[in-house]
């Protein structure tokens, strides 16, 4: 069977609750809902810690990203400062993958969004969710103001008897940190523990996830059956 899974990036993961009406149904059943946390699948430690969430509030940011101290291992995007803006920048927009180490601040993508100040910077309103043709031509019309990455990826295709075939695919992609670039959007950046924000992207950091704690602490989280 194909292996070809080629997403368009993460970007669309909040859109996409506009354009299916996720988030029109949800504020139907919620409406006094102000925020959404977002964060990868892969950051285990990521939790709605109200903390966090007071501490968002009071900045009155758009939208508020979580990093960490970055090590050798954290391959990806990083705080930077461009232009005279604070910003998150993603690996594939430096010009030289080494310069991902000049970054101290390691993007987990753990972030608090603001339901109403994120509408309003697509140009809509709680009462536009309603229309399906407004807030696709405004998720289209957003999307052109955001960086478009391309990368070249290899894809397998196995068929027959144990046949493998290998494909190089070019993938297109936006990504959810270039929103801390936009004009007019404030965001605001924490540092968090790196226990809170580390990923697990490869069976090989099990062993140091678990002789630095972060296995302890993630089942600390919760009761587990």
């Amino acid at each position: 069977m194909p292996q070809c899974l080629h997403p368009v990036g993460h970007w669309y993961e909040i859109p996409n609750l506009l354009l299916n009406g996720t988030l029109l149904r949800l504020l139907e059943e919620r409406p006094n809902l102000r925020t959404l946390l977002m964060h990868n699948i892969d950051t285990l430690g990521a939790n709605v810690d109200p903390s966090i969430l007071g501490l968002h509030r009071r900045t009155g940011a758009a939208i508020s990203f979580e990093v960490i101290p970055r090590r050798l291992d954290d391959a990806g995007g990083g705080l930077a400062r461009v232009d005279g803006r604070v910003r998150l920048v993603e690996g594939l927009a430096l010009p030289r993958e080494e310069d991902e180490l000049k970054l101290s601040y390691y993007n987990t993508l753990t972030n608090w969004i603001e339901i109403d100040a994120l509408l309003a910077a697509f140009g809509l309103t709680r009462d536009d969710l309603a229309d399906s043709q407004k807030v696709s031509a405004a998720v289209r019309y957003f999307a052109q103001r955001l960086a478009t990455y391309i990368t070249i990826k290899d894809v397998k295709k196995r068929w027959g008897h144990g046949q493998e075939d290998i494909f190089p695919v070019s993938q297109f992609e936006r990504l959810w940190g270039d929103m801390s670039a936009i004009s007019g959007l404030d965001s605001a950046f924490f540092v968090v523990p790196r226990q809170r924000g580390k990923q697990l992207k490869d069976p090989a950091q099990l062993d140091s996830w678990l002789r630095e704690g972060s296995r302890d602490y993630i089942d600390s989280l919760c009761d587990w059956t």
